[in-house]
């Protein structure tokens, strides 16, 4: 399942067809040229965006429609979709005695154990139905590894696993990403700093994410985007 592939052909676009764009080169306001830079769009799915998902970010839902304006500004587009197995190890379910939130030792490290959530095949797993996925849009899936999580769209939470979106981004000519979507403490971050990291400028639009917000993660994920050379804007310019 490694790999970037087309919206389309996995019959996740909202739209049939996109509207003419120009050259992939043309300059788009203060963003500039369209050819070096990619929007990721991170895990914006029914189970973390709408109210009644399974591990709801307050907020969510806005983030999809901030989310799905930012779509128009960018000709190469990358949906992130968390794509869990059932049963899958970063499930408090799977441990008996713990409950979601609380921490496990796993093979590769410190983990997190969450609700089940974003289940192949369930309701929670698809996009929200206010995310618009135009046709030209790619989709990484990340998470399908039942014995590994994966917080960054780039590498599974082994740090060795990867998705292969950097492969794609490089072959594209992407220099510049900018990470929108869910959870900002969790997903978005890793994938920012897993970018900045590969080499990339990398920005994190903070008006179209939202946190988790447990206990001081909100906070950490300030100082270690700061601290990394992201980017943080408060909105996508014009």
């Amino acid at each position: 399942m490694r790999g970037v592939r087309a919206a389309r052909e996995l019959a996740l676009a909202t739209t049939a067809a996109d509207e003419r764009r120009g050259d992939a080169g043309a300059s788009t306001g203060a963003l500039g040229a369209q050819g070096d830079r990619a929007l990721l769009v991170i895990d914006v799915q029914n189970d973390f965006a709408a109210p009644s998902g399974a591990l709801t970010v307050r907020g969510g839902d806005g983030v999809a429609r901030a989310c799905s304006r930012c779509v128009e500004a960018f000709d190469r587009v990358v949906f992130a979709q968390d794509y869990h197995p059932a049963g899958h190890e970063s499930f408090a379910s799977e441990h008996a005695g713990k409950a979601p939130y609380d921490e496990v030792e796993l093979a590769y490290g410190t983990q997190t154990l969450w609700p089940d959530h974003c289940v192949q095949g369930t309701w929670g797993c698809a996009f929200h139905d206010d995310l618009v996925v135009p046709a030209r849009a790619m989709v990484v899936r990340k998470g399908h590894n039942r014995d590994v999580d994966s917080y960054s769209a780039f590498f599974e939470n082994d740090r060795r696993s990867d998705t292969g979106l950097d492969e794609y981004l490089k072959k594209e000519g992407v220099k510049r990403v900018y990470v929108v979507g869910l959870a900002y403490d969790f997903c978005v971050k890793y994938t920012a700093l897993d970018a900045k990291r590969l080499g990339y400028d990398a920005y994190v639009v903070r008006d179209c994410c939202a946190g988790v917000a447990l206990p001081g993660t909100m906070e950490a994920a300030e100082k270690e985007l700061a601290d990394a050379g992201v980017v943080v804007l408060e909105t996508l310019p014009a």
